[in-house]
């Protein structure tokens, strides 16, 4: 014999589908901001930081840096530094044959 539902069966419904609206708006969301991280990444990748020029890579001392024709930054990636610093020529040296 099916009745009027209860408040706490109304109550209860309620509940889950709030449940599943935030659910889906956190995934979501999740979604969204892994779209934008990933479009800032295509936009700034190999660009340089102060003029925002495609850099491009040129040996120094067997380390590949990147360097901007535009402003002539040179760009050095985790542990390049320490590469160079270790070479037996100097690094001012090495930075001055770059532009040479």
């Amino acid at each position: 014999m099916p009745g009027q539902p209860s408040e706490n069966e109304e109550e209860y419904f309620a509940r889950l589908e709030i449940k599943r609206r935030l659910e889906v708006e956190a995934k979501r969301a999740h979604a969204q901001a892994e779209e934008e991280k990933k479009r800032l990444k295509e936009l700034h990748f190999m660009h340089c930081p102060k003029c925002g020029t495609q850099l491009s890579g040129e040996s120094l001392e067997k380390v590949t840096v990147d360097v901007c024709p535009v402003c002539h930054g040179i760009w050095l990636d985790d542990g390049e530094l320490t590469k160079v610093v270790e070479s037996k020529k100097g690094v001012l040296a090495a930075i001055r044959g770059l532009f040479s």
